[in-house]
């Protein structure tokens, strides 16, 4: 557990599949590593459902615990590669998160934060990006975890655990450009739920109220998405886009402030960590 007159700025990234740390979150993980951040990532399942070399699950595929441990093996490469420092595995079942016991896994989430102390929490947004019913789930999980891990008195996170207030949460906020660099290398990407498709949701880039430069970090984003092998046989297609796509997809990342409780307003943010820094060392 981190001192607390401990300076060093912590982020913690909570996601849902392996994956999810380098696609949606890649270029902050890797530019904050790089700057001297401690970056965490949770990640709620081992991506046990997924494709294998694009395989679907039946003949041909490993299963699901196999799967799960291959996922898990190259989800640990690619948080190296990002530079995180700290990566928890909470094991709930790819695809039905949303039908685990919720006050459960928002508690677990809850305990993470006041293990490591994060000043910024980041995670999907309420849309889940393109409807995913896990990317819904984390990002309620998350949001609850954050006032949770806040509450002395919360039934069901450690009580040896010290309580914990994040400085501010933030959300996923894909914007257009992000959006057709994937409509460049998929078509489209959807989710069919309750006999409803889910389609793509971009944010109006009037309600996104920060914007980081990854550019720095693409080549590195990329050695973070090639180290999930089995997921390649899909993600290659990315690499074959358009150069303007390449730029909407690694070139910055965007995100909805939930709350801050040391800054805001209108004008849009460019750092992360905007109203947190003066005072502290980043090393």
């Amino acid at each position: 557990m981190a001192a607390e007159h401990d300076d060093t700025l912590r982020l913690m990234a909570v996601l849902a599949h392996p994956d999810d740390e380098a696609l949606a979150m890649g270029g902050i993980l890797a530019r904050y590593a790089s700057e001297g951040v401690e970056t965490a990532v949770v990640t709620a399942t081992r991506g046990q459902r997924g494709r294998y070399k694009g395989v679907p699950p039946g003949e041909g595929h490993p299963g699901a615990e196999a799967m799960g441990r291959i996922r898990e093996a190259e989800l640990h490469a690619a948080a190296r590669t990002l530079g995180v420092r700290h990566l928890e595995i909470l094991d709930y079942m790819d695809g039905a998160l949303d039908q685990a016991d919720a006050v459960e896994a928002a508690s677990r989430i809850a305990a993470s934060v006041r293990r490591l102390r994060p000043h910024i929490v980041v995670t999907f947004d309420a849309a889940g990006a393109y409807g995913h019913p896990d990317h819904v789930a984390i990002s309620q999980l998350t949001t609850a975890a954050v006032v949770l891990a806040a509450d002395p008195h919360a039934a069901r996170v450690d009580r040896a655990l010290v309580p914990h207030a994040v400085s501010k949460l933030y959300y996923i906020a894909p914007v257009e450009a992000w959006w057709a660099g994937y409509r460049a290398a998929f078509k489209q990407l959807t989710s069919n739920v309750d006999g409803v498709e889910r389609v793509m949701h971009a944010w109006p880039e009037w309600a996104v109220t920060t914007r980081i430069d990854t550019r720095a970090t693409w080549t590195t984003v990329w050695q973070a998405v090639s180290c999930h092998e089995s997921q390649m046989a899909a993600y290659e297609r990315l690499r074959h886009i358009p150069p303007e796509h390449h730029e909407g997809l690694w070139g910055s990342q965007t995100f909805y402030r939930a709350f801050s409780t040391v800054n805001g307003g209108r004008r849009r943010e460019e750092d992360l960590f905007e109203g947190l820094r003066v005072g502290r060392a980043v090393r």
